[in-house]
């Protein structure tokens, strides 16, 4: 049997309705404990280090503490900001994480994916560019740390694509994916990170309501919708990982 088909086995003994069901209402802490509880191998955290991901990583590593640390899954697009790349290691030096980092493979600069792909392939093609530095790198990653379920921080408040989202969802691999808070909001976000003391991007506190990769990433104006920097003008709303 593949790691993949024995995920999808494992994952089919959960009842998604019910958990659905159980969690709709609960705090990111109950769903996540709930994970640790019921999912003892194989579960990871992807992370692109923005506010709510930090949550998620600090109550798997400074309130739950797994016996096995919960493997965070970075993926490297060789894009992102300096500032984001700074926090990460700020992040694993603080919470001594299971970093797993995934990127494009042999290609380790801007410089070599611009000679290989030109020097703004996200202008050219948007939807090659996510697929070689985030959709590929994000598969393989779970397919090597044997993945059973993952875990997002996507809220349902973030954009209009996301406002029917589930808890517990199943990817097209059949993974558990699990999105502990898609019933908050980003006030409710902050007043965690305030509470907590949980280190954040400085972006965040310049506009950035969510940060990406800097070539394709703006600010956002008062009363814009959170993800409207991500891919400004191009009508994306999604990079592709969760769709």
């Amino acid at each position: 049997m593949s790691d993949r088909t024995q995920a999808s086995v494992q994952t089919a003994q959960f009842d998604l309705e019910a958990l659905n069901q159980q969690f709709e209402n609960a705090q990111p802490r109950e769903i996540l404990a709930w994970c640790v509880e019921n999912i003892p191998t194989g579960l990871v955290q992807t992370s692109a280090f923005n506010v709510d991901d930090q949550i998620i990583t600090d109550i798997f590593y400074r309130d739950l503490k797994p016996a096995t640390p919960v493997p965070v899954m970075f993926l490297d697009t060789l894009y992102h900001f300096p500032q984001t790349l700074e926090l990460v290691a700020k992040t694993k030096e603080t919470y001594n994480l299971d970093l797993k980092t995934y990127k494009i493979p042999n290609i380790d600069t801007r410089e070599a994916f611009a000679a290989e792909y030109g020097d703004a392939l996200w202008d050219e093609d948007i939807e090659k560019f996510h697929h070689l530095t985030k959709i590929e790198p994000l598969q393989r990653g779970l397919d090597e740390l044997n993945t059973v379920a993952w875990i997002t921080g996507r809220r349902r408040d973030q954009a209009v694509t996301r406002a029917n989202m589930p808890v517990f969802e199943q990817d097209k691999q059949g993974r558990l994916k699990i999105n502990p808070l898609a019933n908050w909001t980003r006030q409710a976000s902050w007043e965690y990170v305030n509470q907590h003391g949980v280190i954040y991007n400085p972006l965040h506190d310049q506009g950035y309501a969510s940060i990406g990769d800097e070539p394709i990433t703006t600010a956002v104006a008062e009363g814009e919708d959170e993800r409207a920097g991500r891919w400004r003008g191009s009508g994306k709303t999604e990079c592709g990982i969760h769709i």
